[in-house]
C-alpha cells in the first residue's frame, strides 16, 4: 500500500466486529449494495468508514478519467473513455488510492448524478458531462451521514446507482453514462427519525451499532485514542503491519470471490432461510448470498458453508423484517439456525426420496431387460 493521510486504523478499531465484517463484506464485492449503519453518536460509524478506504488496495486508473475508469474492464468503460479508445488513442495507466468521498445532507440530484450542457451540444454538436458526485465515488466510497434526513429521491438515486453500478444522464434526448460502482455507507440516528421501508429494504446489509458497556474495552478505546490524538503517524506504524495483512487479504478474497462456488442445495437452504421469516420480494435472498460467497473468499475458500450462509442472514435480515419470531427489529439468529437446520434436513429427505425414485426405476428397466 502507499502512504495514505493519517486516519485512525481500522484494524485498531476495538469491538464492533459485525459492523467491520460488513464494511469488509461490500469492500470484497461492491455488487452487494452497500450497508446501513444505525446507532447512536461517538459509536465509530464514521471513524470505521473512513479508515476502510484508507485500509483498501490502491486501483489502476485511466489517466485522465474523473470516473476512474477501469482499463481493464473497457465493458464498464464511461461514454469519454470509451470514445477515446475508439479514436485511437493510447489509454495511459496509473495507480491511485480508494477514495472515500463524503455526500453533504444538501445534496441535489444534479449535484450527485452530473449534469449535461445542452447549450454546447446543440450549438457545437459536442457532448459535454460535468460529472457529479457519483463519478467522484466510483471504485470507492460513498460516505452518507444522516441518510435519514437526505430527501428521498437523492436516495433513490444513490440505491439505484448502487445496485446497477452505472449512471445515465439523460436530457433533451442527449445521454451519457459512465461506471458508478461503489461501496454505499449510510449512518443514521434512529432518534432522529427512520427512513421509509421501502429504503431501508435497498439498503443490502445492515447493522445495529451500541456504545460499549465493558469497562475493560471502554479503557482500551480511550488509551488507543489517547495515543492517536498524541502522535497519529507513531500510532499509525503500530498498527501498519495488521493494516497491511487486512488489505492484502482483502484484495486476495477479490481475486477469488466470483469463483465461489455454490449448488441448488446452498439457495434452497438461503430460499427457506427468508421464506420461513416471511421476508418480503426477493432482494434479500440475493443479498445473502453474495455476501456469503463474499464471507467464503474472505476466508480464502471457493465452496459456500453454513455459516457464510448464517453471517450473511445476520447482516441481510433485520432491518427487512416486518412480522414473524422476531421482535423490535431485533434479530434472533437462534430462529434462522432453526431455519438452516430444517432447510438441511428437508434437502437430505429429498435427495434420499430421489435417489430411491431412481433405484426404483432402474430396477424396474432391469426386470422388463431380463422377464
Amino acid at each position: 500500500m502507499t502512504r495514505r493521510p493519517s486516519v485512525y486504523p481500522f484494524t485498531a478499531i476495538v469491538g464492533q466486529e459485525t459492523m467491520k465484517r460488513a464494511l469488509i463484506l461490500n469492500a470484497i464485492d461492491t455488487r452487494i449494495g452497500g450497508v446501513l449503519i444505525r446507532g447512536e453518536r461517538g459509536t465509530g460509524k464514521s471513524t470505521a468508514a473512513r479508515a476502510l478506504a484508507a485500509l483498501l488496495p490502491d486501483i489502476e486508473v485511466v489517466i485522465g478519467s474523473p470516473y476512474g475508469d477501469d482499463p481493464k474492464r473497457p465493458d464498464t468503460w464511461s461514454d469519454e473513455i470509451r470514445a477515446r479508445a475508439e479514436r485511437g488513442e493510447e489509454l495511459k495507466t496509473e495507480r491511485r488510492r480508494t477514495r472515500f468521498v463524503d455526500l453533504p445532507v444538501s445534496a441535489t440530484e444534479d449535484r450527485v448524478v452530473g449534469t449535461l450542457d445542452i447549450e454546447k451540444a446543440i450549438q457545437k454538436g459536442e457532448k459535454h458531462f460535468e460529472p457529479g458526485v457519483l463519478a467522484a465515488a466510483n471504485r470507492g466510497i460513498l460516505y452518507v451521514d444522516e441518510v435519514n434526513l437526505l430527501d428521498d429521491h437523492v436516495v433513490d438515486l444513490l440505491l439505484d446507482s448502487a445496485a446497477m453500478g452505472v449512471n445515465v444522464v439523460e436530457r433533451e434526448g442527449i445521454s451519457f453514462t459512465h461506471p458508478a460502482r461503489f461501496i454505499l455507507v449510510g449512518t443514521m440516528n434512529p432518534e432522529e427519525g427512520d427512513l421509509r421501508p421501502q429504503l431501508l429494504d435497498r439498503f443490502a446489509l445492515s447493522v445495529e451499532v451500541k456504545g460499549i458497556s465493558n469497562a475493560n474495552d471502554r479503557m482500551e478505546i480511550l488509551e488507543r485514542h489517547i495515543q492517536y490524538e498524541t502522535d497519529a503517524e507513531a500510532f499509525r506504524r503500530a498498527w501498519a503491519g495488521e493494516e497491511q495483512k487486512l488489505s492484502d487479504q482483502i484484495a486476495a478474497a477479490r481475486e477469488i470471490a466470483d469463483a465461489v462456488e455454490y449448488g441448488r442445495r446452498e439457495l434452497f437452504n438461503i430460499a427457506t432461510i427468508t421464506g420461513g421469516l416471511h421476508i418480503d420480494g426477493h432482494r434479500a435472498d440475493l443479498v445473502i448470498l453474495k455476501a456469503a460467497r463474499a464471507h467464503a473468499a474472505f476466508e480464502g475458500r471457493t465452496w459456500l458453508e453454513n455459516r457464510d450462509i448464517l453471517m450473511a442472514a445476520e447482516l441481510a435480515l433485520p432491518h427487512r423484517l416486518k412480522r414473524g419470531p422476531f421482535a423490535d427489529g431485533q434479530m434472533n439468529m437462534s430462529n434462522v439456525e432453526q431455519q438452516l437446520e430444517q432447510a438441511n434436513t428437508e434437502w437430505g429427505q429429498g435427495e434420499e426420496a430421489s435417489e430411491a425414485a431412481e433405484g426404483s426405476e432402474e430396477n424396474a428397466v432391469k426386470k422388463k431387460a431380463n422377464p
